[in-house]
């Protein structure tokens, strides 16, 4: 691990100098390391696995009707620019036989969203990761985030969202189920 911080640190320092900054100066001198750290806890979701981070935490229940999950969120680096979008994570599924323990889906967002990626791989990733862990008879994920690289850069639109959504199984076959969720999750 620390070989690996160590290479990413002198690619920081590289682009610090690259920018046309002194990487030596006072202010900059441990940037490229804190940079290195920062950079591997926002991208830790590669080094975790869904069955680890599950653990053992689905349990039978005989709870058949809709579970809704909402406003988790989320921060995540777009893997265009590498610059963060920040968000709200909305689940929703139909248990058969088997409930997923409440925090998990925190954590199965996180995983996901710590990973270089455009919002709308990171939507279906959360969808089926649930679907395969919990065998529900629908799922259905609602991502709402704002870009830094469209608010920062490029067009500069500070207010705005970007939304997308998946919808597994009953969620995609029922639109009584799917305006359900939908009703349910509507800004307040």
């Amino acid at each position: 691990m620390t070989n690996k911080l160590d290479d990413l640190a002198s690619h920081f320092q590289h682009i610090i100098a690259g920018l046309g900054e002194d990487p030596h100066r006072e202010g900059l001198q441990n940037t490229p390391l804190r940079a290195a750290k920062a950079m591997q806890f926002l991208t830790q979701g590669y080094r975790q696995s869904l069955e680890v981070l599950v653990n053992d935490a689905v349990f039978e229940s005989a709870m058949d009707e809709m579970v809704v999950i909402q406003d988790i969120e989320l921060y995540s680096m777009c893997e265009h620019h590498m610059l963060p979008f920040i968000g709200k994570c909305h689940i929703a599924y139909l248990p058969q036989g088997k409930v997923l323990g409440l925090s998990k889906f925190a954590r199965i967002v996180d995983m996901y969203a710590r990973r270089l990626q455009i919002q709308e791989n990171l939507t279906r990733e959360i969808a089926e990761a649930i679907e395969m862990v919990t065998g529900a008879k629908g799922v259905a994920v609602v991502i709402e985030a704002q870009h830094m690289c469209m608010m920062m850069r490029g067009v500069e639109k500070q207010n705005s969202r970007m939304k997308t959504s998946m919808m597994l199984g009953q969620f995609r076959k029922s639109q009584a189920t799917r305006t359900e969720f939908l009703t349910l999750i509507r800004d307040r």
